[in-house]
């Protein structure tokens, strides 16, 4: 008997699953649910210039989304997903509203920019500045944004009525800048100095080229899910799970014995990853989610029953345990990778080529594929392999195998 290994064995799967005990709860709490499971609505709008001539670009699409996000956030709304499509689409998810024909109207709204002097007198507006034509420098090594205006005429005449006063720079009715003028500025160009970081005059810039090129906004689809129809979704979701995991746990401790034990705690390893991956990486998670999530579930039963079958023929072969887990593994190894590998592959190309639920499925899919190979293939056979050296556990019966079906070498 070598005890050493197997109080290493125990040693790991203590630690594992206390880890597991003690840090679940919390992690099932911080998940982000979807609208499908928490209730909410999607909005596609696509964007229209305001001006005749105007143009939709990626930069204007790209800034309105988060206009759109910062809008969001003053209404209190948690962790909206808004994202750019295609040309001049904008898909908006938010989870958990209560007045959704408020957040709706908000968001319809063009961005309003607006440059007020210090009465509150409205001088300048978004169509004041040529669309993209603000942009950070530096001067002295100290970030500045530079401004391109349509009218010198007109920006002289502004900076002659305000000059040693500020003109204060309004997003939706936001002072988002209050900068000072020192000095009648008769062309059409003008610098904004102040003690920015670049993001923060990055921000500025991004601002007032969205305020020059303002989009419309025009809901071409809509999905509303209720907080109660939601929670009956998840609660449903998660009461199909149980039931199925433990009749797969059953599965695997009747048909593989002490390996179906090894596999268990494998596969409880493998949920809790994937868990801590999506709190990690702020995923949200989703009914396509838990269907990727249930699949990746069904892959790494299926990478332990290949691998503990390819065993048990080796043993029924007549060679001692540990050949017969050297030899199970290798064989099994490159069937059960080749199958990882295919789906990999195959979920990499919806994720391309989706959008939505789909890229949300694709997403899951990947990471469960990736930490089920970490679990159901490199900790599973770690874990039977300390089993095994061990001699503790050195009948066939305890592998799945009758002594009647081992055939002399």
């Amino acid at each position: 008997m070598n005890a050493k290994r197997f109080v290493a064995f125990l040693l790991i799967v203590v630690l594992t699953l206390g880890a597991v005990a003690i840090t679940s709860p919390h992690l099932v709490k911080q998940i982000r649910l979807g609208l499908d499971l928490k209730g909410g609505f999607e909005i596609l709008y696509v964007a229209t210039p305001i001006d005749e001539n105007g143009t939709v670009t990626k930069a204007s699409l790209k800034e309105t989304a988060r206009s759109l996000q910062k809008r969001i956030d003053k209404q209190g709304i948690a962790e909206p997903d808004i994202t750019t499509e295609g040309e001049d689409r904008i898909r908006v998810r938010i989870a958990g509203v209560t007045d959704e024909e408020k957040v709706r109207e908000t968001l319809k709204k063009p961005a309003n920019l607006l440059f007020k002097g210090p009465d509150g007198t409205v001088e300048l507006d978004g169509r004041d500045f040529v669309p993209g034509g603000a942009t950070v420098q530096y001067d002295n090594n100290q970030p500045i944004v530079a401004i391109k205006l349509q009218s010198a005429e007109k920006f002289g005449e502004v900076t002659k009525k305000l000059l040693g006063s500020s003109l204060g720079i309004y997003l939706d009715d936001e002072m988002i800048s209050n900068p000072r003028i020192d000095t009648v500025i008769n062309q059409d160009t003008a610098v904004i100095t102040g003690r920015f970081t670049f993001e923060e005059a990055n921000n500025l810039a991004n601002t007032i080229n969205l305020g020059a090129l303002p989009l419309n906004l025009t809901e071409k689809y809509t999905q509303s899910v209720g907080a109660s129809l939601g929670q009956l979704s998840l609660d449903q979701t998660v009461k199909a799970g149980i039931i199925a995991s433990v009749i797969i746990l059953a599965f695997m401790l009747i048909f593989y014995r002490l390996p179906g034990v090894v596999a268990s705690i494998t596969i409880v390893t493998y949920v809790w990853l994937l868990l801590l991956a999506f709190y990690l990486m702020k995923a949200t998670l989703t009914l396509p989610g838990i269907a990727a999530f249930v699949l990746g579930v069904g892959m790494a039963v299926d990478a332990n029953i290949i691998m503990y079958e390819r065993i048990k023929e080796e043993i029924r072969s007549g060679k001692s345990l540990l050949s017969s887990l050297r030899a199970g593994s290798k064989h099994s190894f490159r069937t059960i990778m080749d199958a990882n590998i295919t789906n990999i592959i195959a979920s990499g190309v919806l994720y391309t080529f989706g959008n939505g639920g789909i890229r949300g499925f694709a997403l899951t899919a990947i990471m469960s594929t990736i930490i089920s190979i970490i679990t159901n293939i490199f900790f599973s056979r770690l874990l039977i392999h300390l089993l095994i050296r061990s001699n503790l556990f050195t009948k066939p019966a305890y592998y799945g195998v009758k002594e009647a079906e081992i055939r002399e070498l």
